[in-house]
């Protein structure tokens, strides 16, 4: 029997080529990595939208922190004057006090709810922008892959100084 004309022989030759094509192919697949946490923190466009919310809602926030140092000295003078007070105005007084309270309560759930929405909103266009971006540079420099998040990434592999470079030249037109 010739052994080298065998189905053995045929099946680990095939499986031996093909092998062997895909690690030639898989020399020349072409591989990026973007630091996404990177780009949201030095992307001039993460930056500007970070200054555009500090500014739309700093007048809230200080009200906010008013309303709650208020709240807390009222708190604190009702805590140093019920001992004096009688049974009607400190329940009056704790009814007043339970009511700011919730009012504070409600209007800082709002505030952060409204906050949050808006990062939200504002994160979406860095990302928007980012991707077109990471797009381009991956079709420009014929990149095959382009990942985001990893365990661990091989340093010359990450473009995110060139995703960089392009989203801000594109910021500043």
């Amino acid at each position: 029997m010739n052994y080298l004309r065998s189905p053995f022989w045929s099946a680990l030759v095939l499986a031996g080529s093909a092998l062997f094509s895909t690690l030639a192919v898989a020399e020349e697949v072409k591989i990026g990595f973007v630091n996404t946490e990177r780009l949201f923190r030095e992307a001039n466009s993460a930056k500007a939208a970070q200054a555009r919310l500090e500014q739309e809602f700093a007048k809230r926030e200080k009200e906010l922190v008013d309303l709650g140092n208020s709240l807390k000295t009222l708190s604190e003078k009702f805590e140093r004057e019920a001992p004096t007070l009688s049974e009607s105005q400190r329940a009056a007084r704790q009814k007043q006090l339970l009511e700011q309270d919730r009012e504070f309560q409600r209007k800082r759930r709002e505030f952060q709810e409204d906050l949050t929405a808006r990062k939200n909103e504002e994160l979406q266009q860095v990302i928007d922008r980012a991707n077109k971006v990471v797009k381009q540079v991956a079709e420009s420099e014929k990149y095959d892959v382009i990942l985001q998040e990893a365990v661990y990434i091989n340093p010359r592999l990450d473009i995110t100084d060139k995703v960089l470079k392009v989203l801000n030249a594109a910021n500043g037109k």
